[in-house]
């Protein structure tokens, strides 16, 4: 296999359109495809003259399609690479962005085809360019070829930097909103990524304010697959859900009002709440693919947490056995299973019966949470203030102290 390597003086361009259309044609016999070799040179020639860049990388993307399934994947690398730098030789952003549409769109066309260096590539087009939302373009076609290749575990690490790559872009609301779907799309196909999915759809529903019904009505769907993951994810017991419009739009739809329902009831009651929410809609769980043990046991850890967050700081044996609906061998089990998931931190007095609290996590955070975070931290910073002025008082003192000692050293008797 002929691998191209830039050992001639002729033009890497036209080296590489000579290179593919050979290789397009060489099946046809040299009768037929010297004449057509010749004529796509020609070509490329009069566009490379003209400098018309935007056809010369239509020309070169169409022929390195043609013969991407007959060569290496050293060769194919080596013509895209050459194919993508014609980014350099445009400077019009709006030429810019066309070309790029142009790469990219044939890189990802045959995306089960050498997809992890069909994703290298897209990766080294967009290390090229300068222009912000030709990078956003990029960006979303190497999502397009993860996914459908199947490639997606290397772009899931840049997830990560995703809010600077927004503000790098500088691309409105709509778009923003196409990220945050398309990457938690990516991410919803590996169930061990659940929270990270959940985490980009509530970034998604949180970009729509109280707009009109038409607009929010947009997010409905997404809102509901987003309560249903809340519910199903056995380690997730906080989110931002409630109080966003797009999911509070689900309370007056009747045919999602139960959803919107069941989320509440995840976030502000107990068990009973539940028991007699799943009791009034039967099917309900089957619909949306939920299990009746699964949501039972959360809504258990979640009561807990409630009973945990009485400012005495104390749980009755008795209390947890009655709001949990268990029996009394379990109740220090579910204690233990609410310490594990960090919800609580307690200490379990088996002689009084009772739980003794010294944290609990919060189920909700809205108003209320943020006025207490905010009462607790002035009341750090006064007693550190007050441990300052201590401080200070002390040393002042023992600096009085050793003054008027050797003052009394220089006496002279």
């Amino acid at each position: 296999m002929t691998t191209i390597v830039p050992t001639s003086e002729e033009d890497p361009f036209l080296a590489i359109v000579r290179f593919t259309s050979q290789l397009a044609w060489a099946d046809a016999g040299p009768e037929v495809a010297e004449p057509e070799v010749s004529r796509l040179c020609r070509e490329a020639e009069d566009v490379i003259i003209d400098g018309k860049w935007l056809d010369l990388a239509t020309l070169m993307v169409t022929s390195a399609d043609l013969v991407s399934s007959k060569i290496s994947e050293k060769d194919l690398e080596c013509t895209y690479t050459i194919i993508c730098s014609l980014v350099k030789n445009v400077t019009s952003p709006e030429e810019v962005l066309e070309m790029v549409k142009v790469i990219a769109s044939k890189v990802v066309q045959q995306p089960t085809d050498k997809a992890t260096l069909r994703l290298k590539i897209l990766f080294n087009l967009y290390n090229l360019l300068d222009h912000p939302n030709a990078r956003f373009q990029v960006y979303m076609k190497a999502l397009e070829l993860a996914v459908n290749g199947k490639v997606t575990e290397y772009l899931v690490p840049s997830f990560r930097k995703i809010d600077s790559f927004l503000k790098e872009w500088n691309i409105d609301i709509k778009d923003q909103r196409e990220v945050f779907l398309a990457i938690a799309k990516v991410l919803r196909e590996n169930k061990s990524l659940a929270k990270e999915s959940l985490q980009f759809v509530t970034k998604y529903l949180a970009t729509f304010s109280n707009e009109d019904t038409q607009v929010l009505s947009e997010a409905k769907e997404e809102a509901v697959r987003a309560v249903i993951e809340f519910v199903k994810a056995p380690s997730i017991f906080q989110c931002d859900l409630l109080d966003m419009p797009a999911v509070a739009q689900l309370e007056k739809d009747p045919n999602n009002a139960p959803v919107y329902q069941l989320l509440k009831i995840f976030f502000t009651q107990r068990l009973d709440a539940y028991m007699e929410f799943q009791n009034a809609n039967s099917g309900f769980l089957q619909t949306y693919g939920l299990v009746e043990e699964d949501c039972v046991a959360k809504m258990r850890l979640l009561s807990l947490v409630d009973l945990a967050s009485d400012e005495s700081g104390k749980i009755l044996y008795a209390s947890i056995k009655n709001t949990l609906q268990v029996n009394d061998e379990e109740v220090e089990l579910w204690v233990v299973k609410a310490i594990t998931a960090k919800l609580v931190d307690c200490k379990m007095d088996q002689m009084n019966q009772v739980v003794i609290v010294s944290r609990c996590a919060e189920r909700e955070f809205g108003q209320k949470q943020w006025q207490s975070l905010q009462t607790k931290l002035a009341a750090w910073r006064d007693n550190v203030r007050n441990v300052i002025s201590t401080i200070e008082a002390n040393k002042a003192t023992e600096e009085g102290t050793q003054t008027s000692s050797a003052a009394q050293g220089l006496t002279v008797r």
